[in-house]
């Protein structure tokens, strides 16, 4: 696995949409916060574009993407939201100068996407966490922010969960993998399906039905996904339906 360089003050980071549109003041806390951190924030210049849900049409999403990782001055990216879109432009992305030159990609939900992808395909690691559109509007740091702005810069964290009934206890190490579970069933049987075996799964989702939770788990499991895995973490199922 290949570990893009971590950030320093001064070093560039920028902020994108690659799905459901966003707005301004859902945005610039996040903006605010970063600078804080000693970094310059800079924005895609389709970032507030709207096209139905989207943050503008596939184009412009693309574009916006492509020029910051192509962008030697930007040192990584975040996505400043999930919802739906990035899989409409995966396959357009070039990745040539990445792939020689890798940078930090970060955020969550859709943005699996591209942590699939890029795990698969460059076997480079991305970061998993929180964005822009979650950032406190008062600016005062949470956990989700501090471990974030760790993982950018290098810094040693751990992160530690409640007690569950269903946990079964033991050690296990490996590399980290997965997202959100409606985006990694989505990728079954494309170029962006992640291997698994050996690795640490990580799930979460939002706003599903129960039975299609069971049909995606179902899913993985006859893909292969769930077998020989080093562990499982399931983490936020948030506003499940029955």
């Amino acid at each position: 696995m290949t570990i893009p360089p971590y950030l320093k003050k001064g070093d560039t980071i920028a902020i994108v949409a690659t799905a459901k549109k966003i707005l301004q003041a859902d945005v610039f806390p996040a903006v605010k916060m970063i600078e804080s951190w000693g970094l310059k924030v800079v924005l895609g210049k389709n970032i507030f574009a709207e096209f139905h849900q989207f943050a503008g049409t596939d184009e412009q999403r693309l574009q916006d993407f492509q020029e910051m990782l192509d962008n030697p001055e930007v040192k990584a990216i975040i996505c400043a939201r999930g919802g739906y879109g990035t899989n409409r432009i995966i396959d357009e992305i070039d990745f040539s100068i990445f792939g020689k030159n890798p940078k930090w990609i970060a955020g969550y939900s859709d943005v699996t996407v591209l942590h699939n992808h890029i795990q698969k395909v460059f076997g480079v690691a991305t970061i998993h966490a929180t964005m822009p559109i979650n950032f406190p509007k008062d600016l005062e740091p949470i956990d989700a922010t501090e471990t974030f702005r760790k993982a950018l810069f290098g810094t040693d964290y751990s992160i530690h969960a409640k007690p569950h009934s269903l946990n079964k206890k033991g050690k296990a190490r490996g590399i980290l993998t997965g997202g959100n579970l409606s985006i990694i069933y989505s990728l079954t049987g494309t170029p962006s399906q992640i291997e698994t075996e050996g690795k640490i799964l990580v799930l979460e989702d939002l706003d599903e039905y129960l039975y299609h939770i069971d049909r995606m788990m179902v899913n993985l499991k006859r893909s292969g996904l769930l077998k020989g895995l080093a562990g499982l973490v399931v983490g936020g199922m948030t506003d499940m339906k029955d």
